[in-house]
């Protein structure tokens, strides 16, 4: 570890506290209505919708209407892909993508997992990159704020169930906020040198003699939303580690930049929709605290390195297998961290060749239900459902019915919270089960011992829990997980959303009592803790036996001289 390493984390901490402020505000006034630069262009939208903009949804439309969008929007992906072949701008002639990998992919796509197991300079056409990958980037996200916003609605307000207009809230997240966002990156992007041009491939020829390839295409504006949408799927295979998508220090900073800047505004949003700032500050520490363990301990396990290399004289300045020389560990340990604290999945380093230690950071960060600042929208509704917990344990210990933030919680609310927080553990250690034992889910394995049982493990947290990151030493390309890992991304996005959206319209039910003495104050450095404690319970406890015969036995074992 070096200091020129912690600066650059500092500074990057630094910059997400100083636009959280103005960010959320901004989210605040596109959602309340007070942008109407564009009125003209939703009005058009809403009368070809045949949308109402002023009807009140109760939660049950809401969540309709969400199902409704993803499932439409994903089947007409998912035959665009099968038609790829004839479609226009193609200009390489790529083929029909096949059934499974039509499925995953558009599956993937609509829920803001952006798992790929295929190669996208050598599978996709122009045409799927532009119209059907990059539209999902700008419409999952759009639905992951929506489901926010509609939850701090039911917090904030007393309306019988009424929690806003789903399409209203599709519409202007994205005309206001992602739009205008991706613009601003991806003009930034470009002057950076990501490449941007429907030109055809380039042949060079290497000073060895040898022909390579170089695949061209609108990258830029597909890496702009990509992060700041919390998608993470790359144009190139090799994602934000190609030099055509992070050619510079600067990108990989605004890469980074750009995945947490929704989601650290967002709480501030939350805490103005609600009346408490004091609050929202409070949810935004929780999250920073374990930002921090996160990422120190990344940067500690790939600076350590790997004492068998040590020993034999090799490595010894730390971990730099998968990673960029020009990122360097510092960069890559930040990235891996970023990235997996929100649903994003982009990388800048092969998360496989981190040492144990390094690789279970992210590995942990998708476990706790992406919290930590987490995706668009779904960070901040994760951490919503655990202060409620929170406060109901508190409530427990004093012997008093809970609230938060004046509204009582209730058997139908905590009922709604458990099921949002047992659904994702259950996903994931079921499908990974089921893959350690079954000949189709072993055949995908390229390493062997505790190593393996990580990639498998990862692979179902990371598509359960949307996010989209891999080791990469399986093989994902299979009929069985192709099948399987399209299936996680669905039920770890739906299946966990409408919770959220029943507790929204439970909670705007509950009538605002005032606070009282016997009242657990949400705002306080006491909370944090108690908070803190309720995620790392609820979500490392879960998963740690699983873990150690992962990673950690791992760890442990390379310590003595065993590597896998």
């Amino acid at each position: 570890m070096t200091a020129n390493g912690w600066l650059q984390i500092f500074f990057f901490a630094a910059a997400i506290l100083v636009v959280t402020k103005p960010v959320g505000v901004y989210i605040l006034r596109v959602y309340d209505g007070s942008f109407r630069w564009l009125a003209p262009v939703e009005r058009v939208v809403y009368r070809l919708g045949g949308v109402d903009p002023a009807d009140d949804q109760h939660w049950t439309r809401y969540a309709a209407g969400l199902l409704l969008f993803s499932a439409v929007s994903m089947l007409v992906t998912y035959f665009a892909l099968r038609l790829q072949g004839s479609l226009p701008l193609n200009p390489f002639h790529r083929a029909a993508v096949t059934d499974r990998q039509a499925f995953e992919t558009a599956a993937s796509f609509t829920t803001n997992t952006n798992w790929q197991s295929y190669a996208g300079e050598t599978t996709m056409s122009y045409l799927s990159q532009m119209m059907q990958l990059t539209f999902h980037n700008f419409a999952s996200a759009a639905v992951g704020v929506a489901a926010a916003v509609a939850l701090a609605r039911g917090v904030a307000r007393r309306s019988g169930g009424r929690i806003g207009n789903f399409w209203v809230d599709l519409v202007r997240g994205t005309l206001y906020l992602l739009l205008p966002g991706s613009l601003i990156l991806a003009l930034l992007f470009v002057q950076q040198g990501v490449i941007q041009n429907l030109a055809p491939y380039v042949t060079a020829h290497t000073l060895e003699g040898a022909r390579q390839v170089l695949a061209m295409g609108p990258v830029a504006s597909q890496e702009a939303i990509k992060q700041l949408g919390t998608n993470g799927g790359g144009f190139f295979n090799a994602n934000a580690a190609h030099p055509f998508e992070n050619p510079t220090p600067l990108t990989n900073f605004l890469s980074m930049f750009a995945i947490f800047v929704i989601p650290a505004g967002l709480t501030y949003t939350f805490g103005r929709m609600v009346k408490n700032q004091r609050h929202g500050w409070a949810l935004w520490t929780a999250m920073f605290v374990l930002f921090a363990g996160g990422v120190g301990t990344a940067y500690w396990a790939e600076a350590r390195g790997n004492p068998i290399h040590i020993a034999h004289g090799v490595a010894p300045d730390g971990n730099m297998e998968g990673k960029e020389v020009r990122f360097g560990i510092a960069n890559s340990a930040l990235y891996a961290t970023v990235t997996t604290d929100a649903s994003c999945g982009a990388v800048n380093a092969m998360h496989d060749s981190f040492t144990p230690v390094g690789g279970l950071v992210p590995l942990v960060n998708i476990q706790l239900g992406e919290l930590i600042f987490g995706g668009v929208g779904s960070g901040l509704y994760g951490m919503i459902v655990m202060a409620i917990l929170t406060v109901f344990i508190a409530g427990l210990m004093v012997g008093r019915t809970p609230e938060y933030l004046g509204k009582k919680i209730q058997s139908r609310e905590v009922q709604m919270a458990m099921l949002y927080v047992l659904i994702f553990p259950a996903a994931v250690l079921a499908l990974a089960a089921a893959s350690v034992v079954l000949p189709a889910g072993l055949a995908g394995l390229n390493n062997a011992g505790p190593h393996g049982l990580s990639e498998i493990l990862y692979a179902f947290t990371s598509v359960t829990g949307n996010n989209g990151s891999a080791f990469a030493g399986l093989s994902g390309t299979t009929t069985y997980y192709n099948t399987l890992l399209g299936l996680g991304t669905l039920f770890g996005r739906f299946a966990m959303i409408v919770p959220i959206l029943a507790l929204a319209g439970f909670l705007s039910e509950r009538k605002t009592v005032p606070e009282s003495a016997g009242t657990f104050p949400v705002t306080t450095a006491l909370f944090v803790v108690l908070l803190l404690g309720v995620i790392l319970i609820v979500g490392a406890l879960t998963f740690f036996p699983a873990l150690s015969l992962g990673p950690i036995v791992e760890h442990l074992l390379m310590g003595h001289g065993k590597v896998f």
